[in-house]
């Protein structure tokens, strides 16, 4: 939710009081389709869990409820590449929509031709890369 976060932009010219920036964008889907995922999963695993060992004999038996087990284990694995692929592609247009240089570009004050403004630093995303890699 890029559009919650603002920054103070100098004036210019003229017009000596700051203005307000805001960042533009919302690319908090992916990740929450990641993590709704995630903890569908994780219950699914429990309740299989308990069905694997209180109800052993039924699980046995029952030929259809390995089956609809594998199938549903088949679909959470394909949701699971889907969701990694979207917060992939999330992190990217995040990492697009905070670039330093388009930053400043939408900046008023560094439109001026005798302006040189540049980024104090580069935004770190490591950390950021290695949760969609793992």
């Amino acid at each position: 939710r890029l559009y919650q976060i603002s920054f103070e932009m100098p004036g210019c010219g003229e017009e000596p009081e700051t203005q307000t920036l805001h960042l533009v964008g919302d690319f908090s889907a992916p990740a929450e389709f990641f993590v709704t995922l995630g903890v569908f999963s994780f219950l699914y695993a429990m309740a299989a869990l308990v069905l694997y060992l209180r109800f052993h004999s039924l699980y046995r038996e029952n030929k259809k409820l390995p089956f609809a087990d594998f199938c549903v284990t088949i679909c959470f694995a394909f949701f699971w590449l889907v969701a990694a692929a979207a917060w992939g592609k999330g992190l990217s247009d995040v990492k697009a929509a905070t670039r330093p240089t388009g930053l400043i570009a939408a900046m008023a004050v560094c439109q001026g031709q005798d302006v040189v403004c540049n980024a104090g630093s580069t935004p770190a995303m490591g950390l950021a890369n290695i949760s969609v890699v793992r």
